[in-house]
């Protein structure tokens, strides 16, 4: 009489004459999924990879229009910079005109007249 019960769950491999150093037991899973189960898990994976793929993305998107706003933003600095240069430039020869030496040895005319008088 055996005192050594079978449990469904593993199965012995004992009695297939293997050599030593190898594997025995092999687990058999009590679980039997049917071809719908199969279909709905794999539809679920692909449902979540798609998912964090679109995450993906859209952050990659996001990181577009910052920099778009970013290079929008340089671009008006940039004519604000042209635009300040060009007054600076127009105000300060007004200014060099007035201090230099041929403008202070000129005279005031004596007598002034307008075209269409």
């Amino acid at each position: 009489m055996s005192y050594y019960q079978r449990n469904p769950e593993f199965t012995s491999r004992r009695q297939q004459n293997w050599s030593r150093n190898q594997n025995t037991v092999a687990f058999v899973s009590s679980v039997k999924l049917g071809p719908v189960a199969h279909t709905v898990l794999v539809a679920l994976m692909i449902t979540v990879l798609g998912l964090i793929y679109l995450t993906q993305a859209t952050r990659a998107t996001s990181y577009d229009y910052e920099s778009q706003k970013i290079d929008s933003q340089i671009a008006d600095l940039s004519t604000q910079k042209t635009d300040l240069e060009i007054e600076n430039a127009r105000l300060t020869a007004l200014e060099t005109v007035k201090k230099s030496t041929v403008a202070a040895t000129l005279q005031a005319p004596s007598n002034t007249q307008f075209v269409g008088e």
